[in-house]
């Protein structure tokens, strides 16, 4: 059974940069498709990327798209997540989690980190 911790939150001033990452323990992650996704405090999780098993496909939500990115290393079975400008609308807690196959819905995902908070302050 796959494992995942993410690590690399913290507390940021809006403008700023943090890069999150997800590590495997327990399986190889090249079989999986990778997603991040978020949840704010009263909100419902939400897809925030995602990303194919070989690294060749990416999905970025619209309300992050061209500030995050995703991407993954199948040699060190980690993905990470690249988030520059950040906002203080970006304030959750991030988790990540592996699919068969990449996909939007929390639901087709089975297995999850226990996440890692991401406070933007403005």
């Amino acid at each position: 059974q796959v494992q995942l911790v993410e690590s690399g939150g913290g507390l940021v001033q809006a403008g700023g940069s943090l890069r999150l990452s997800c590590a495997a323990s327990g399986g190889t992650l090249s079989s999986y498709g990778m997603g991040w996704f978020r949840q704010a405090p009263g909100k419902e999780r939400e897809f925030v990327a995602g990303i194919n098993w070989s690294g060749g496909s990416t999905y970025h939500a619209n309300s992050v798209r061209g500030r995050f990115t995703i991407s993954r290393d199948n040699a060190k079975n980690t993905v990470y997540l690249q988030m520059n400008s950040l906002k203080p609308e970006d304030t959750a807690v991030y988790y990540c989690a592996a699919a068969a196959w990449v996909a939007t819905m929390t639901s087709k995902y089975d297995y999850w980190g226990q996440g890692t908070q991401v406070t933007v302050s403005s």
